[in-house]
C-alpha cells in the first residue's frame, strides 16, 4: 500500500554490506569512532563516512562528540530489535558470512545484544524467570510480575532508580543464534549491568563476547535455575 510505512529505504540503508557490518559492530552498545568502523566495514575512511551519513539520515544510528572526537551508536534500542532479528532470520535460512571460527561458540553462549544479555546464557535466564512466574505476557506485552518485583529486588537492583527512558521495563528479543526470546527492554539492560558490576561477568574487549567467571556461572546458576 503506497501510504503504509516505506520500508523499501531501511531495507536498502540496512542491505548494503558495508553498512550492515557497521550496525551489526554497533550492537555491541558501545560508540565507536568512523576510523573503528571502516576496519569493520572493510572500506576507506571516506566511504565509511558516506555511509554513516546516509545510516544518520534514515535514523539508524547517531552521532555523538566528545571533545575533538566524533562517535556513534545504534539510534535506539528499537535498531537493534530489529538488527537482532535479521540476524536470527538470516541464521536461520543459511545466509552465514564466514564459517564459524573460534568465537563463534563463546558468543553463541553468552554476548551483549546492544545493552542486555544474548546466547544461551540470555535465553535462560529468560526461561528461568518465566518457569518461575516472574515474567509474565499480558495484553500488555512482557510484564515483571510482583514476584518478579521481589526477585529483582532481592538481586540489588533498584528498579525505581533505573535512567528513565522510552523504552520499556521488559520486552522480548528474539535471539539470533539461540532462535528463542531473551529479555530486553531496561530491565534486561540493568539485570546485565548487576552481572558485570558484580563480577559474575566480563566483556571481552573487541567483540560482544560476554565471559562469565566460575565463580559468576555458579551465582547465575543459582539466580536462574532451570526446572
Amino acid at each position: 500500500m503506497k501510504d503504509s510505512p516505506d520500508i523499501s529505504r531501511i531495507a536498502s540503508l540496512i542491505g548494503d554490506p558495508a553498512r550492515a557490518n557497521i550496525l551489526t559492530a554497533l550492537m555491541s552498545g558501545k560508540a565507536l569512532t568512523a576510523t573503528e568502523l571502516a576496519g569493520e566495514a572493510g572500506v576507506t575512511l571516506q566511504t565509511t563516512s558516506a555511509h554513516l551519513a546516509k545510516l544518520d539520515g534514515g535514523g539508524l544510528i547517531r552521532p555523538r562528540k566528545e571533545g575533538r572526537h566524533k562517535y556513534f551508536t545504534l539510534a535506539s534500542e528499537d535498531v537493534a530489535q530489529v538488527l537482532e532479528a535479521l540476524m536470527g532470520l538470516a541464521a536461520g535460512s543459511g545466509h552465514l558470512r564466514h564459517r564459524p571460527g573460534p568465537r563463534d561458540p563463546e558468543l553463541r553462549q553468552a554476548r551483549v545484544c546492544y545493552n542486555h544479555l544474548a546466547g544461551d546464557m540470555g535465553t535462560r535466564a529468560y526461561d528461568s524467570m518465566t518457569a518461575c512466574d516472574f515474567l509474565q505476557h499480558s495484553t500488555k506485552g512482557l510484564t515483571l510480575t510482583d514476584a518478579g518485583h521481589g526477585f529483582v529486588t532481592g538481586l540489588g537492583i533498584d528498579l525505581e532508580a533505573l535512567p528513565p527512558s522510552r523504552a520499556p521495563l521488559c520486552r522480548d528479543c528474539l535471539d539470533w543464534s539461540e532462535r528463542r526470546s531473551h529479555l530486553a527492554g531496561r530491565l534486561g539492560r540493568a539485570l546485565l549491568s548487576h552481572m558485570q558490576a558484580a563480577g559474575w561477568a566480563s566483556r571481552l574487549d573487541g567483540t560482544r563476547v560476554v565471559r562469565f567467571s566460575p565463580q559468576g556461572l555458579t551465582a547465575f546458576d543459582r539466580a536462574f535455575p532451570i526446572p
